[in-house]
């Protein structure tokens, strides 16, 4: 069906059309279905409503409609622009709202007196809101201005070169596509693991149900702080006389008992003990001193 309207005339387009109520805008038609609206025809349509939008009150009902009519009419202008941002990581639907934000404020500034075709002008505002998102808004780890822009030219020369090539390019290649050093494309390509953080729950492997992020990451050995210590009081067991270091010996490697060692040695447990407590005594002694 055509759209018409009895005070002034207007594109002919494939929306259901009728007369809007409010007398600001009783010559408008009334787009019951904006997105069924050829783009040609919306951009004519546009046109209109953008003119009638700059002569009426902001915050008025007539204001609403025609302000929410030019949204509708353009959402095809920010799918074209979320587009060029498609990726695994961020939802699409999220680009496109963001994207919507950006068409919002692209409307409220146009001056249709300017002579400007309104895509034109939206466009780059809408792609700038989408940029600034990426930029701001969706990095795990803060990460610099300049490295995140950086980033978002890697991906388009990936894109393009790879098209180009058949093949991944090298970081050689890159570096020549965006004119720059290969060490900043290397720290793009770091900075972009910043972009999400993964769960430590998260899944490695399809076959192993024990293989998650946190069984791969590094943990304190303890064994590494004993080596240091024995290492430490090898010159001082060292030196001690024969007899302590056989009872170190068999207390600490034979794992004996004291009773065992005082049969093996001819002497009472008791003794035993005495020389125990006294080597360790030494031993620490001569340990916190080295410290």
């Amino acid at each position: 069906m055509a759209v018409s309207s009895e005070a002034s005339p207007t594109p002919s387009c494939t929306a259901v059309a009728g007369t809007a109520r409010l007398p600001e805008i009783a010559d408008l038609p009334v787009i019951e279905n904006p997105s069924a609206v050829a783009p040609r025809d919306a951009r004519e349509l546009a046109r209109v409503l953008l003119a009638r939008l700059a002569d009426l009150e902001e915050g008025t009902a007539a204001y609403s409609y025609v302000r929410g009519t030019l949204v509708e009419l353009n959402l095809s202008l920010v799918r074209y622009a979320a587009g060029r941002f498609r990726s695994g990581q961020e939802p699409m639907d999220d680009i496109v709202q963001v994207g919507t934000v950006g068409l919002i404020k692209a409307i409220d500034r146009f001056e249709p007196e300017r002579g400007l075709e309104f895509s034109t002008f939206a466009l780059p505002t809408i792609i700038g809101e989408i940029k600034r998102h990426f930029r701001d808004a969706t990095w795990a780890v803060h990460v610099p201005r300049r490295m995140q822009e950086l980033r978002l030219t890697l991906v388009k020369a990936e894109e393009d070169l790879e098209q180009r090539l058949d093949r991944s390019p090298s970081v050689a290649e890159l570096a020549e596509r965006m004119e720059v050093s290969e060490e900043e494309v290397v720290e793009s390509m770091t900075a972009t693991n910043a972009r999400t953080a993964g769960s430590l729950e998260m899944r490695l492997a399809d076959d192993s149900p024990n293989s998650t992020l946190a069984m791969r990451l590094g943990y304190d050995d303890t064994r590494i702080s004993r080596v240091e210590d024995l290492e430490s009081l090898r010159p001082l067991i060292a030196a001690l006389p024969e007899r302590d270091r056989v009872v170190l010996s068999l207390r600490f490697v034979g794992e004996l008992t004291q009773a065992q060692i005082g049969e093996r040695l001819g002497v009472s447990q008791m003794q035993v003990s005495r020389l125990l407590t006294r080597t360790l005594t030494r031993l620490r002694a001569e340990l916190t001193q080295d410290g």
